[in-house]
This record gives C-alpha cells, structure tokens and sequence, in this order.
C-alpha cells in the first residue's frame, strides 16, 4: 500500500448483519487497501473477539496517516446493543448516521469515496426514519437531483430508469425527461469515472417484445423510441429499444458498456446471476464516488463468520479504481 493511494470511508451497514463482520474479514485479508471505518468500535471489537480475528481498532485523528496495521475507525455510537441476526429499529438512527459521517470525511476531503455495506430498509422504517435505499438517501443527502443506480459485474453493467418502486407503479414513473437523464447520466459517468471515450449503450423497452409494434404495449413508441432517436442525432451510440428477453445474450452484451433497464427486477437479476458475490452497486451522478455490495443484511448467517466478502472488496476495488481515475483526470480509453 502507498500513502497516496485514495482513502475509503467504509459504513458496515445494519449492525445486526453481517456488515460488520464482513468489513473486519475484508479488512484482515486485504492490507493495501486506506480505510476508515464509520461506525461504533465497540461493536467492532467485539465482532472481532467472537469471531477470532486478529484486527485491531483504532481511533481516527485527524491528520493521523492510515497505515494497514490498525483499523481507523470514526466513531459513531450505536442507539441499542446489537446482536447478530436479530433487528432493532433503536439503531435505525444510527445506520443513517454513519451515511451522514461518511459523507462528512468526503466532504471534508480525508476520503475519496464511500463503500457502504448492507442495510436493512424495513427495520429503518419502523425506527421512524422514511428511507427507501442508499441511493436516494444519499441524493437527498447532497442535494443532488438526479442519480442513477448502477450495478456492475464481469462482463455488464446494468443502470435503471426506476429503482426501488412496487411494478404496478413503473409504466406512470416513466417519461421521457427522466429516461433521457439516466441515459446522459450513464453516458457522462462512464466517460469520467470508467474511463471510456465514446460509450456504447442499450436500451431496454419495459413491455414484452419491447412493445411488439404497439401492440403489447405503447411505451416504446411514445416515449422511449423518440428520446433514443433525439440522443441519436446529438452522436450518442445507442441501441434499442432492445426486448429484455434477448438483450443479455453474449453476442449482444460484447456490442455495448451497459444496459439501460426500465426498472429493478428487468435488469438486476440477470446481472446476479451472472455475477453474484462480485458485482458491485454503484450509485452514479453524486458529486463523489460511491459503491456498495451487491446483497443483503443475510440476517441468517449473521456472527457465524460464514460471510463471503467477495462483493465489499470487490466494491472497494471499483471504488479505488474510479478515484485513482478521478485523481489523474480522467484519462479516456476508447474501450
């Protein structure tokens, strides 16, 4: 490890899952990486004393160096004890703050990026916080209008045009300001943070046989067909509206950079199949970096020291990657 490379501020997420332990293990495993971990010591020690690991906590001080001998840590207390695989809304709060002191050592400048482990909407929810993922918290959070939510595996990358919403509701969330956001989003941001120079992208219509011609379904035609068009004719290189169904085969996939999808479960599971434990959440548009696991709190194995880290250092890998990238401007590669 080199003392310039980029620092990662790193939230475990919900403290009852396996974010904590995960964390430790990746840590433990993976000494060239500069961390500081947001979140209650504490709990950190003890996840490392149950589980027999040998990382020892520190507090992060300001202008200290980071080395990888000792964890940094920026404490933040949690609300009630925790205990593996068991929820409590008292320590709803205290997730959320962690987002919020991550951002705060991003914005203060003694981080990069932020890598954010796995959280737990509905217990968030009943501790009385409205909360309907990272990505829009974290919108909110700096003011940023638009994201777009990215994840990435060998081989695809997926971005959505709707995240978290019930499917009855995905048609009416649809327009063309919106799709034509995501598009230019992914574009710019695949251009600035991976490196490529002309990006290739495919557009998924929402309806079966994307539309079949109108006839299941006037989507394709109304919205999405004229705002690819409109892009087209500024030089964009687009293809679609592509029918889901055909757009994930390997011929089609090496044709492209990403995948624009409709909504959540037209893209997503796809790319975890392909890739599970190795793809990576990426949240696009936010004035700085962030990334995240690609699964769940896995309540179910939570303090048994079973939990893949896979998909965190996978996270923490891109998440080094695009601020090395940032930090030297940027540099564009045609592919």
């Amino acid at each position: 490890m080199t003392n310039d490379a980029p620092v990662l501020a790193v939230t475990p997420g919900e403290p009852a899952g396996i974010g904590p332990e995960i964390l430790l293990r990746f840590y433990q495993e993976n000494s060239d990486f500069r961390l500081i971990a947001v979140a209650d010591p504490d709990l950190l020690r003890q996840t490392s004393d149950e589980l027999g690991l040998d990382v020892c906590i520190t507090a992060w001080q300001e202008g200290r160096e980071i080395t990888g001998s000792d964890l940094a840590c920026l404490p933040v207390r949690l609300r009630a004890p925790a205990v593996a695989g068991h929820l409590n809304p008292d320590n709803a709060g205290y997730v959320l703050d962690t987002l919020c002191q991550a951002f705060g050592l991003i914005q203060d400048g003694h981080a990069a990026a932020m890598v954010t482990g796995p959280v737990h909407k509905g217990v968030i929810n009943e501790g009385g916080h409205r909360f309907s993922g990272h990505t829009e918290f974290l919108a909110e959070l700096s003011n940023t209008r638009q994201v777009v939510m990215m994840l990435a595996a060998p081989g695809l990358r997926v971005t959505l045009v709707t995240t978290h919403l019930p499917l009855r509701n995905v048609a009416d969330a649809i327009d063309g300001e919106k799709l034509e956001t995501v598009i230019r989003i992914t574009a710019n941001e695949l251009r600035r943070r991976f490196g490529i120079e002309r990006p290739r992208l495919q557009i998924l219509g929402l309806n079966p046989h994307a539309g079949e011609g109108g006839h299941l379904g006037s989507e394709e035609q109304e919205i999405i067909t004229p705002v690819i068009e409109r892009l087209r004719s500024e030089g964009m290189d687009l293809d679609g509206p592509v029918p889901a169904d055909t757009a994930f085969n390997p011929a089609r996939l090496a044709t492209c950079d990403a995948v624009v999808a409709m909504y959540h479960d037209q893209g997503l599971p796809v790319l975890k199949h392909m890739g599970f434990g190795q793809s990576v959440n990426i949240t696009l548009g936010l004035p700085f970096i962030r990334t995240s696991v690609d699964h769940g709190t896995a309540l179910d194995i939570a303090g048994r020291g079973v939990a893949d880290t896979g998909s965190l250092y996978q996270a923490a890998l891109v998440a080094r990657e695009m601020a090395v990238r940032e930090m030297a401007g940027s540099p564009l590669s045609k592919r």
